[in-house]
């Protein structure tokens, strides 16, 4: 290949390495800031090159790449690949190979908005859209641009950043999205966040280039990362920060300290400039679990007995699943559906900060077995149009479900009754008289299903109960009348001197829906109704009324 190279691209060619590492060594010191080079200062520069005098961002070329091609993949307006070239110090016509390296100030590097995405959401979470204003429910996949608003009320969400990074948002929170800028085919990222209240965790990837970016101001303290894991809560007046990977600038604006993992800080605006470093309780040692769980509950236990954080999230989507606080060194699994999780466990300090994190990955793998069906018996009769259904589970953290069908393949249901770990339910809505088909459906893990065989069952039915309409009083004589029944075949009239209806003065059939009675002045007496029919149905009485005649 023919090449026409000076003797620093030369240079450049042999020790790439040397020029990261002294892209490293600057990035992670105290001066992050300052520029890695200045370019060259070549006679003849122009004025916009001249004024390029920030970081610069140094590029492995691929096998196949070319000047004209990476000028129009990486630079903006109006900066070309022969100013790249001088900024270099190579001559015109240069040919490059596979593993030479370029210096690009930050400032060239094409750029361009990039929405963060949500990736799980659970509870009541909202976005406040910047270009109209409007507030609607945060769901997953919805996008987030710039200046957007997470508003979390009973809920919480995930939010992933284009490079990757993670961001889980507590509930109770007001997160805004100040900045997502990506530089192109860099691949860098410059997110900038305000925490105005509540909660986040991140874990940022690391930022190797000089570019890169990450910082969240609260109203009373800024956190920049250069890659790390961290939380931090913002109340009125102060921040709170705990460190669990890498490093991160923390403190009031412009006064800010390195925090490394493993300590907390806090800014409290009454102390201005002050920052307060404590060392976070270690990491607990949980005991070993089997790393695949195929029946719940299962016990979950640690090393130490004090007050410990329990967070469980899906190892997919990050989706936070429950938080749990816990006195002692045992913690329950329970209700889980089949799937990966990752469980954190955190002492709580006396002022209840989260330790350091002890992480305990689990595969749940649950099968569903079907259900031992107790009532009703195989071709029971049942008085009542509600009935209730009972059955056994024989699996472990299964909840379930009746369906009641006209058919015993069950082709039409008629009613069902709502998922639960109970045993017994109630239809959801009454059956009329007839016969019918019920069977139990339980559900383990989610998504692992079983169902029992189907009983047939009968409906003797029930008449609804009669209401007194309206009592009229001529003398010593009360008549009363109720509602029509329209399935009666006539009603049972009882009269009782109390409202236990345990001693009955008359009892009479009725076939009209009003009745005479004659009554001893000044004695209190009780009515009731019930309807009659000459098929199964059963009845029940209506509500008992007093009457009396002075």
């Amino acid at each position: 290949m023919l090449r026409s190279l000076t003797a620093h691209r030369a240079l450049i060619r042999r020790t790439p390495a040397l020029v990261l590492a002294a892209l490293t060594a600057i990035c992670t010191g105290a001066q992050a800031q300052l520029p890695l080079a200045q370019g060259s200062q070549l006679p003849g520069r122009t004025a916009t090159q001249q004024a390029s005098t920030g970081a610069d961002w140094v590029y492995t070329v691929k096998e196949g790449e070319h000047l004209d091609g990476l000028a129009q993949e990486l630079l903006a307006t109006p900066f070309t690949g022969a100013q790249l070239l001088i900024h270099n110090r190579l001559p015109a016509h240069t040919v490059f190979a596979a593993g030479d390296t370029l210096r690009i100030p930050l400032s060239w590097l094409r750029q361009q908005p990039e929405p963060a995405k949500a990736t799980a959401v659970t509870g009541n979470v909202r976005i406040i859209s910047a270009s109209d204003g409007r507030q609607r429910p945060l769901a997953e996949d919805t996008l987030i641009r710039v200046g957007d608003e997470i508003l979390s009320r009973t809920g919480n969400a995930t939010i992933e950043l284009a490079d990757g990074s993670t961001i889980r948002i507590n509930p109770n929170s007001r997160l805004i999205f100040n900045k997502l800028t990506q530089y192109g085919k860099a691949g860098m990222v410059d997110t900038r966040l305000r925490l105005d209240h509540g909660g986040i965790s991140t874990h940022v990837r690391p930022l190797e280039r000089g570019g890169a970016r990450f910082e969240v101001e609260t109203p009373s303290a800024v956190a920049a990362v250069r890659g790390t894991a961290f939380s931090l809560q913002s109340h009125p007046g102060t921040t709170d920060l705990q460190v669990t990977e890498g490093v991160v600038a923390f403190g009031p604006a412009g006064k800010t300290r390195n925090i490394p993992a493993g300590f907390s800080a806090s800014v409290d605006a009454n102390r201005p400039g002050v920052v307060d470093i404590y060392r976070l309780p270690p990491a607990p040692e949980p005991n070993p679990l089997p790393p695949r769980l195929q029946a719940l509950p299962a016990e979950l236990s640690w090393n130490s007995n004090a007050l410990h954080r329990i967070d469980i999230f899906e190892a997919d989507s990050g989706r936070w699943i429950k938080s749990d606080e816990v006195h002692g060194s045992h913690y329950a699994l329970n209700y889980l559906d089949n799937g990966r999780y990752t469980i954190n466990i955190a002492s709580l300090d006396t002022r209840g900060v989260a330790g350091l994190p002890a992480n305990v990955m689990v595969d749940v793998d649950l099968t569903a077995r079907p259900a031992t069906l107790v009532a009703p018996e195989e071709g029971a009769g049942v008085n009542d149009d509600l009935p209730e259904f009972q059955w056994s589970y024989r699996g472990s953290n299964e909840v379930g479900r009746v369906e009641i069908s006209e058919t015993e393949d069950f082709g039409n249901l008629v009613a069902t009754s709502e998922w639960a770990p109970d045993d017994t339910a109630l239809p959801s809505r009454p059956l009329t008289p007839g016969q019918y088909y019920w069977r139990v459906v339980t559900e383990a893990g989610g998504n692992s299903v079983a169902t029992t065989s189907p009983r047939p069952f009968v409906i003797n039915g029930t008449l609804p109960p009669v209401h007194i309409l309206s009592i009229n009083y001529i003398d010593s004589q009360v008549r009363i009348f109720w509602e029509k029944t329209d399935t009666a075949g006539g009603y049972l009239l009882q009269l009782s001197e109390g409202p236990e209806f345990r001693n009955i003065v008359k009892e009479a059939t009725v076939q009209d829906t009003t009745a005479a009675l004659r009554l001893i002045p000044g004695r209190r007496y009780f009515v009731r109704l019930k309807a009659l029919s000459e098929g199964p149905l059963a009845s029940r009485w209506g509500p008992g009324r007093e009457l009396f005649i002075e």
